[in-house]
C-alpha cells in the first residue's frame, strides 16, 4: 500500500512529523523558561524580604522582647553566667509579690488606706525614721482636709528668724513645713539607735528592690534565726534582710494602733497601711500622672486619626494620578 502512496505524498508526511516535533520540543523549551522565570521571581521576592529594612528590624525588636522576657521571668540567661562580690544569700529572700490596688494601670491609691498608714508612721515609724520630703500641705485632699492637717503641724515648734533683734524664736507648725525628724542630726540618730542610722523614708518605696513589696515582707517577716545561723547580740534575724541581721526590732503588733474608722490594728493591716502611706509619699504625683496620662492618650489618639485622614485626604490624588505624555503632532508630514 506504501508502494501505491505518490512522493509527493510521502514528503509531506516527513514535513508534517519534523513540523510536529519542533512544535513539542519548543512547548517544552517555553515551559521550562516560564518554571525558571517563576522560581526566579519567587527568589527574587524572597531575598528582597529578607533584605528589607523592616524585616530586620522586626527580629531585632523579637529578639531583644524574647531575651528582656526571659531576664525577667527567670533573671538570668542560661549561656551567660553571673558574676557577683557576695553570696546570693546576702541580697535577702526575695519578697512575694502582693496585689497591691495601686498597681493597675488605671488604678490610684487607696486614700483611706494612706490615711491609716500614717497613723502608724506617726505613732510608731516616727519615732526613729524621718519624712524630710513630705510637708503637711501635701497631705491636704489626700488623707486629710486643711484643718486637720493645719492642726498637725500647729502641735510641732520649728525654729524661725531672725526677728527684729536678731535672734531666733521657735513658733508653731505651718502647712508650708515639712514634717520634723525625730533626731536634730545624724550622730544624734546613731547615738540613739546603737551605732545604726534609720533611713530616711520619704523615698523608701522606690529606693530598695521590689518597693513596696520588700517593705511588707519586712515589716511581717521577723521570725526566730534558724539552726546554723549566728545572730549576735543587739541584732534581729529577718530572711528578707540582706545579709538576715537587722537592727531595727519588731515595732508592729496586734492592737498597737487605734485607727479613726474602726479598722482592726492587726500586724498584717498596719503593715499594709504603712506600706501604701510611704508608696504614696514616694510618689505624691502618682495619681494625677495617671490621670493626665488617660488624657494624653485620648488626645494624641485623636491627633494620629486627623493625621492619617489628612494625609490621605492631600496626598491620595497625588499618588494615585497617572500622566500621559501625548506627543505633538508633526502637520508637516504627509
Amino acid at each position: 500500500m506504501l508502494a501505491r502512496l505518490p512522493a509527493t505524498a510521502l514528503k509531506n508526511a516527513g514535513v508534517l512529523r519534523a513540523s510536529v516535533s519542533t512544535l513539542k520540543a519548543g512547548s517544552r523549551s517555553t515551559g521550562v523558561r516560564f518554571a525558571s522565570s517563576n522560581a526566579r521571581s519567587t527568589s527574587n521576592a524572597f531575598e528582597s524580604f529578607v533584605n528589607s529594612n523592616i524585616t530586620l528590624a522586626s527580629a531585632s525588636l523579637l529578639t531583644v522582647g524574647t531575651i528582656a522576657w526571659y531576664t525577667h521571668v527567670y533573671g538570668t540567661l542560661p549561656f551567660i553566667g553571673e558574676a557577683h562580690a557576695s553570696h546570693l544569700s546576702d541580697e535577702g529572700l526575695h519578697p512575694p509579690a502582693y496585689p497591691w490596688p495601686q498597681q493597675g494601670l488605671l488604678d490610684t491609691f487607696d486614700h483611706a488606706s494612706i490615711r491609716r498608714g500614717y497613723t502608724v508612721y506617726r505613732e510608731v515609724c516616727a519615732a526613729c525614721h524621718s519624712l524630710d520630703r513630705i510637708a503637711w500641705r501635701t497631705l491636704v485632699g489626700v488623707s486629710h482636709t486643711a484643718d486637720e492637717a493645719r492642726a498637725m503641724a500647729e502641735e510641732v515648734e520649728y525654729q524661725d528668724g531672725p526677728n527684729d533683734e536678731g535672734e531666733m524664736f521657735m513658733r508653731p507648725g505651718k502647712l508650708a513645713d515639712y514634717m520634723p525628724p525625730p533626731y536634730p542630726n545624724e550622730e544624734a540618730a546613731r547615738a540613739g539607735n546603737a551605732g545604726a542610722l534609720p533611713p530616711d523614708l520619704s523615698l523608701m518605696a522606690k529606693a530598695r528592690h521590689g518597693g513596696p513589696d520588700y517593705i511588707f515582707a519586712l515589716l511581717t517577716g521577723y521570725v526566730d534565726a534558724p539552726a546554723g545561723v549566728e545572730i549576735r547580740e543587739g541584732m534581729n534575724y529577718n530572711p528578707f534582710f540582706p545579709g538576715g541581721a537587722i537592727s531595727m526590732a519588731r515595732v508592729l503588733f496586734d492592737g498597737l494602733v487605734e485607727y479613726d474608722d474602726g479598722t482592726p490594728a492587726t500586724t498584717s493591716q498596719m503593715a499594709k497601711d504603712v506600706v501604701t502611706f510611704l508608696h504614696w509619699a514616694a510618689e505624691p504625683e502618682h495619681d494625677e500622672r495617671k490621670k493626665y496620662g488617660i488624657k494624653a492618650v485620648v488626645l494624641l489618639s485623636t491627633l494620629f486619626v486627623i493625621s492619617i485622614y489628612v494625609k490621605r485626604f492631600k496626598w491620595g490624588p497625588i499618588k494615585n494620578r497617572k500622566i500621559f505624555y501625548d506627543p505633538p503632532s508633526d502637520k508637516g508630514v504627509h
